[in-house]
């Protein structure tokens, strides 16, 4: 019974989010209400509650749902990344960006980063800044990798140079949602652009 009881909450959990990925981006974050978005998902409001304590974990939820998901592509990159500094970087990178809209909307992901800046100490602002640490992680260990190849110089330290580079892919990625009219290739085209030199920076010769 145990397990069935499992399976049932997931699957409201599940039905929740796909409900709130639906609405959010057809109708924005703001305009959707929790009765209707209960409705949409064949639970009561209480359920919901049972849940997420607001709307606005349900945003957060969605972010953690497309993070895990590319944590799990990158993985795969990570163990096994392409020959070449540049190319294996930019392999991780595009990932994410490429799987950035699969759940969420660019007026979602204003939101989610506007919940996370307003209140850091929040459980929103707590869960987002876990999740940029995750991705933020997932980078640091792509350069070590590729250091243990010898593609990285001897004296470049993974942990600083990791945390550049995705600092750096996170402001351009926050440029990106802040414009709804700049595409993903338009994105792809000017981080490709900026990570050249820095690849060129830390690569061994031999790379």
């Amino acid at each position: 019974m145990t397990g069935l009881r499992d399976r049932q909450k997931a699957d409201r959990e599940r039905r929740i989010l796909d409900a709130a990925v639906r609405m959010f981006r057809a109708r924005g974050y703001r305009a959707v209400r929790l009765d209707e978005l209960a409705d949409r998902a064949d639970v009561s409001v209480g359920t919901v509650y049972n849940y997420y304590q607001t709307k606005g974990d349900i945003l957060i939820a969605t972010v953690a749902l497309e993070v895990e998901e590319v944590i799990g592509i990158g993985s795969a990159i990570v163990a096994d990344p392409p020959r070449g500094v540049e190319t294996a970087l930019l392999a991780l990178i595009f990932e994410y960006y490429d799987h950035s809209l699969n759940y969420l909307s660019k007026e979602m992901w204003r939101t989610a980063m506007a919940l996370s800046i307003e209140a850091p100490d929040t459980r929103n602002g707590q869960h987002y800044s876990a999740l940029d640490r995750k991705l933020c992680g997932q980078v640091i260990e792509l350069v070590a990798r590729l250091k243990e190849r010898g593609e990285v110089r001897d004296d470049i330290d993974p942990e600083p140079f990791g945390e550049l580079i995705f600092n750096n892919l996170n402001m351009m990625f926050i440029e990106f949602v802040k414009d709804d009219s700049m595409t993903l290739e338009a994105l792809r085209c000017a981080v490709a652009a900026q990570m050249r030199p820095l690849a060129a920076m830390i690569a061994t010769e031999d790379a």
